[in-house]
């Protein structure tokens, strides 16, 4: 019988009340265009998430959501790993991130995710490449790349297939992401597109990935009314 995987919740920094640990199970995630399956991935017990093979190399959103997190101020920690999909093309980078303040629309959202086949490119314009905000529907990642370029993507060191610790820290319209414990944010958007809002975490993939996320721990604040 597999054990299901813990979502354990942490204190943040800012004294932000922790949230009742939750289990990661199928029965607490819900798949938006995605897959989702309980596996062994390099050591760890993880949720794998992979599109169907009907929406492989769509321009679909793809998620995997976390039921009952309401997440508005606080800090999201993570591990995840991102793969290229055997069937996918050469354009593929593993594209692995967390997706939050998802509404009730679940095409409307803020994320932060990892390129990690850029990280160790050998090309200096991909390697900055290696991390990406977006703000779905309006702010794509070419949006963003052809109206202020380098604004919202930054370099880390990351490859194919290894684990990432990845830390979110969100507060009001402004978002710091530190990976691998970097005592420095590897990225900071000061202007969030959707606001001082909140919404839905999800797992959060994009075309021709496969990605796998463990030890998720979560702490928030509840949004003024």
């Amino acid at each position: 019988m597999k054990r299901p995987i813990l979502l354990l919740a942490s204190v943040c920094i800012l004294n932000i009340a922790p949230l009742v640990a939750q289990e990661l199970s199928p029965d607490n995630l819900t798949a938006y265009n995605s897959i989702f399956s309980v596996t062994n991935f390099e050591g760890r017990r993880a949720i794998q998430v992979r599109e169907p093979a009907e929406l492989l190399q769509s321009n679909e959103d793809n998620l995997v959501i976390l039921n009952g997190v309401d997440f508005y101020n606080g800090e999201i920690e993570i591990w995840l790993a991102g793969t290229r999909n055997p069937d996918a093309n050469e354009s593929a980078r593993g594209f692995t991130g967390i997706a939050f303040r998802i509404a009730e629309d679940p095409t409307e959202y803020e994320a932060i995710y990892v390129r990690p086949a850029n990280g160790r490119a050998d090309d200096q314009l991909r390697r900055n490449h290696s991390i990406q905000y977006i703000s779905h529907p309006e702010y794509t990642w070419n949006k963003f790349r052809a109206d202020t370029p380098s604004k919202y993507e930054s370099y880390a060191d990351m490859a194919l297939g290894e684990w990432i610790k990845y830390r979110l820290v969100v507060d009001g319209e402004r978002a710091e992401l530190y990976l691998n414990d970097a005592e420095q944010p590897n990225l900071i958007v000061k202007d969030l597109k959707l606001g001082d809002s909140s919404g839905r975490i999800g797992l959060w993939i994009d075309s021709g990935t496969i990605a796998y996320f463990s030890d998720i721990r979560v702490s928030t604040e509840s949004r003024p009314e």
